[in-house]
This record gives C-alpha cells, structure tokens and sequence, in this order.
C-alpha cells in the first residue's frame, strides 16, 4: 500500500520520511513499521561503538507480487564494517566480507534496484455516486454481534463491472456502519465473494480504498476471498458479508514479513481475529510459509498444509483445531474431479477428524463443505476454521465446558422459539437425518442443515426438487427455517444470539436468486408471525450464497445447505 520493493528498499529512512508521511495520511500506516509495512536493517547506532556497516552491494527478492501489498526482502551480497573516528579498537583489515546467496529461496525472481520505477498513484476512496444506482440490496442479523451482507441483484448486462458494483457495495456496508454509529473498525471479518479471480488485484484496489489501518487502528478484519457464479445467479460481480460487532475490544494476528511458522498474509486482513471467546480465522491455503507458494502434491497435500497452518495461527492464540474447534468451512475448487474431492474429505477424516476422538471425547465441530469456482492462487482447497477460545482457560473436565453436539437425553430446554404447528407434525422426523449441531460451553452453538436429495424428495413429491418450482421452493424454505428454529429451541439460543445465517445453493439447479430469495423471505415471514422473537419488519436475516455445490460430505450435491452461527455474546 504505497511502498513498492524495488522503489523503496534499500534506501535511508531520512530519504524516506515525507512518503512515509503521506502514506499514513492516505491509507493510515504506521510511520515506524510498528504495523508491519516494512522492517530496517541497522547499519550504525550508539550501540556500534567502534565500527558501523556499511553495505556495498545488495539485491531485492520479490516474496510476494500482490499489486496492492507486494512484499519484498533485501539481500546483502558484500559488506564490510568501517572504524569509526576516534575508535581505539582494532576490527580487522575492513575487507569486504561475501555472503552465499544460495540460501534463500526466490520466489518470483529478483527485481532490479530502479530509482526511476515509477511510483504507485495514489487514488481517493471512490465513491457510489461515482456510479448510477443499481440495486444494492442488505441483509441483517442479531444484535450485540452481527452479520451484514450486500449484494447487487440485477442483470449482468446491467452491471458495470467488478470495480463499479464492489464500490456500491461497500459503499453501501459503510453506510450502513454510519447509520448505527459505527465504523469499519467494528468489522472483525470480511467475506469477500468476487465473480472472478483473475479480478482478485483489482477488487483488492476497491478493497484498502475503503478499509485501511488508519480507520481500523485495532487491526484490520481477518478476510476470506473466493470466487462464486455471481453473474450466473444475477447477482453483479461482487458479494461482501461483514462480521460487526457493537463494541471495539477485539485482538488481531497480522502476519506481514517473511516466516517459517505462518504464511504471511496476501492481502490486507489480519490471519485471525479473536472477539469474545471466539478466534475467526481467516481463510488457509496450503502455502508453504518461507516461499509462499502453493505445496506439491495437489487437494490432499495443500489441506495437510492448510490444516498446519491454522494450526499455527491458532497456537499463536494459545488454542488448537484439535480441541477448540467449533465449525470448519473447506471450500473446494470446482477443478477438482470427484476422486479428487472425495481424497479431500477422506484426509479431512485421517489427518483431523481422526485425531479429535481422544483430545473431545468424540465431539466434533461441524464441517461444511462448498464447491467454489476458483480460489485464490489457484489453490485446490481453503479452509477456514472458527474456533472457541475461553477468557479463563478451557478445561474438558470441566461440565461447563463440555462442547456437545447434541442436548442431553431427557434434560429439559426453555422453549425460545416457536413455529407453526404444521411444519412441527410436517418436518420433525427428519431433523436428525439432515441437521448436525455444535454448542459450546452453552455460549456459542453452530449448526449445518443439509437438505439432499433425498430429504428434498420427502418435502417435495416426484423429482420437482431437481428443478423445484416457486412451491416446491418455498416448502424446501420452510423445512430450512423450522429446522434451524428447532436447532435454537434445543439448545436454549434465540433468533437475537444469531451472528451469522447463510443458505448455499446450486446455480446448476437454474433457479434465479431473486426467486430463491423470495421464497426464503416467505418462509421467514410464515416463520416470523408464529414467533416473535424473529425480526421480520426490515432486511432479511439470511444471506442467500450461490455456489457450484455444498453439503456435509465432499460431493456437494445439497439442494440448499444452511449454515447458523449464533453466541451469547
């Protein structure tokens, strides 16, 4: 973000000074590096009584080519030390001393030193009005801690691109922000879903014009980027969901230079936010850290690496995915072929699930699985995992720790939602079939509703669920809504304690998302007359998601797959 490796490294922090400046004014970096931007090589101090370095020749390695947050080292070929006046110690001959360079690993290939490369332009935040109106519609959760989501719905002719509608978008999330006294500094996390990954610099471009250090000076959002078939659903070019909470105590995990123990991050989001007693990773590849390039060995190998690392991350929180983990979004790339994907989940089981029967006493996290149609770098696999990190040390011996998935048999749960009696004598005997849930410490309680094809044949007679009609939608609608709502009641959480709701479905099925919309509102509505403690009077609670596939096991072949996250903040 304004400084550029093969412009800037190597030169004197003097010389560097009115930039650094205006870096701070524009986009909010910390002047002194404390953030990360950029680390110094020493060269003389008060501490080098008798000699200082100096360096005679250097080259700068490119580690990481991201148009907006490009990370670069400086490598020292020969130096020598210099005696400084009045020095009364002896420090050798002041050859120059060679260094191998055979050591460290170039990642794109050295760049050249050019003081005249032209510099990055700076350019002012944009603007909605930049843009004719389109229509930018909103969604909203709870209320202490919040999901909001913004999409575009219109034709795909009627968009202007990715920069316009991700602009609108945003623009739009902010404004937001501001109408409930807000900012971006209330932003723990970003979904960002684009139309196309070849757009991934450019929609990072709109990304730090509107979030920066300087308006998140707690640490910008941990961020997971995908891309999804917008434009095939109707939906523009760009999709943002924002985790928000009311209050500014959270802490964040940047990781920006070069390490062996995470991968730096490849764009501006922190690797991990922890808010509460909740750790909100940011999406994982199978980067391999000290080279940033994606493992050898394809699906199988970058999860095994993807899981290393968010095991990193979590450690630096003093947590494990072993033990802390609460829910584990795999989002998988539509290349994959069904071997592939069923190589994935069968890893997922040996290298993770395996390993959580002795340490959670056979409890698990929930795991969805998404089919996406690209993913950042190329990558065959992202995780994100959400994890339960408690202020007073977890103990699992401890009965007000214990996570379970299920209510205990017999126990009794205060009735906190209500739905239609007919939905109840209509939908009840399949709840086990198709809903697996994950409460937490009676704080935190996560759940995944998968609606199959087999499930979809029971709601909807004949093979209509392949290519469901309004009703047909609508009754898959109201089996999503009831089963969630009974999730809730049996494990004592409200609509109010919902953070995040999502619905993922197939654009294969050639149904429009305004009609899957619909149809979902209308369920929602039915829902929200019988109990009313559901908010039904503004925008909708649920973020409609259109993926290539998704559903509890790796073939992805779900009608509708539902995602709930709700705490008791």
């Amino acid at each position: 973000m304004g400084l550029k490796p093969s412009v800037h490294l190597g030169k004197e922090l003097a010389e560097l000074k009115s930039h650094l400046l205006q870096m701070n004014e524009s986009f909010g970096i910390n002047v002194c590096g404390e953030g990360g931007e950029y680390e110094t090589l020493t060269l003389d101090c008060p501490l080098f009584r008798n000699a200082r370095i100096v360096l005679d020749d250097f080259e700068v390695i490119l580690h990481s080519a991201d148009s907006i947050a490009s990370v670069g080292i400086l490598h020292p070929l020969a130096f020598h030390v210099e005696p400084k006046p009045g020095s009364s110690s002896s420090i050798g001959d002041g050859a120059i001393a060679e260094e191998n360079s055979s050591c460290l690993y170039e990642v794109n290939g050295a760049i050249a030193h050019t003081d005249g490369e032209t510099k990055q332009t700076l350019n002012p935040t944009p603007t909605s009005d930049a843009y004719p109106d389109t229509n930018v519609c909103i969604s909203k959760t709870g209320k202490t801690l919040f999901s909001i989501g913004c999409w575009i719905e219109e034709p795909s002719s009627a968009s202007q691109g990715m920069k316009a509608d991700l602009v609108k978008v945003l623009s739009r999330i902010e404004n937001q922000l501001k109408d409930g006294g807000l900012s971006w500094a209330n932003v723990l996390y970003v979904h960002l879903y684009i139309s196309s990954m070849k757009e991934f610099g450019l929609a990072n471009e709109v990304y730090v014009s509107f979030i920066t250090e300087k308006k998140c000076h707690l640490g910008v959002p941990s961020r997971s980027t995908i891309e999804l078939p917008l434009v095939q659903a109707g939906l523009g070019n760009a999709y943002v969901e924002v985790l928000v909470s009311n209050d500014l105590v959270k802490r964040v995990l940047h990781v920006q230079s070069i390490s062996c123990w995470a991968p730096s991050c490849i764009g501006p989001y922190s690797q991990a936010t922890l808010y509460g007693e909740i750790l909100y990773m940011a999406g994982q590849l199978g980067l391999d850290p000290p080279t940033m390039k994606l493992c050898l060995g394809g699906a199988t190998a970058q999860l095994d690496l993807a899981l290393r690392n968010s095991e990193a991350v979590a450690n630096a929180f003093k947590s494990s995915i072993f033990s802390s983990a609460i829910h584990f979004l795999v989002y998988c790339s539509a290349h994959l072929t069904s071997t592939e994907k069923e190589a994935v989940e069968q890893k997922l089981q040996n290298s993770y699930i395996a390993h959580l029967d002795s340490a959670r006493s056979g409890s698990y996290p929930t795991i969805l699985y998404v089919l996406a149609p690209d993913l950042p770098k190329g990558a065959c696999v992202e995780i994100k995992p959400t994890l339960y990190v408690p202020t007073d040390g977890y103990n699992d011996n401890d009965d007000d720790g214990d996570i379970t998935r299920e209510p205990e048999a017999g126990g009794s749960k205060p009735s906190s939602s209500k739905v239609p009696s007919e939905w109840s004598a209509q939908y009840s005997g399949l709840h086990d079939s198709c809903c697996l849930a994950n409460t937490v410490a009676g704080k935190i309680c996560s759940a995944v509703v998968s609606v199959t094809n087999d499930i979809a044949s029971k709601i909807c007679p004949s093979t209509e669920h392949l290519h469901p009609s309004k009703e047909h939608l609508k009754a898959i609608a109201r089996f999503c809504a009831f089963q969630l709502a009974k999730t809730l009641t049996d494990n004592s959480f409200t609509w109010d304690d919902v953070t995040m709701l999502r619905f993922y479905y197939s654009v294969e099925r050639a149904v429009a998302a305004d009609v899957v919309s619909r149809a979902f509102s209308e369920a929602f509505a039915e829902l929200g007359a019988a109990d009313g403690s559901l908010r039904i009077d503004g925008a909708p609670v649920f973020n409609l998601i259109p993926v290539s596939g998704s559903g509890r096991s790796a073939s992805m072949d779900d009608v509708v797959t539902c995602e709930l996250l709700a705490s008791k903040a």
